[in-house]
């Protein structure tokens, strides 16, 4: 019979001393590397923004159009009908 509480393999190494001590050592690599590079950090930054574009480009733009896109391309009757609102008021 199988437990109904059983976690992933990857849960049960965090748990051990070795994943303690791991993550322990990770935490305090991250507060040196933080504290002692700072200036580099933020020198950097700019330039990490610039490489971020095309990424945001490639990533987010996603259809080009939201909800319209599920229209057919002759179908202009949506864009009518909020014109012909927007016209009332």
């Amino acid at each position: 019979m199988q437990s109904q509480h059983s976690s992933p393999a990857g849960g049960a190494f965090l748990r051990s001393r070795a994943g303690i001590a791991l993550i322990a050592f990770l935490a305090i690599a991250t507060f040196y590397l933080v504290t002692e590079h700072t200036a580099h950090f933020f020198g950097g930054l700019p330039f990490a923004l610039l490489l971020l574009c095309p990424l945001l480009h490639l990533f987010m733009h996603g259809g080009h159009g939201g909800q319209d896109d599920q229209r057919e391309p002759g179908d202009h009757s949506q864009h009518q009908a909020q014109r012909s609102e927007g016209d009332q008021q």
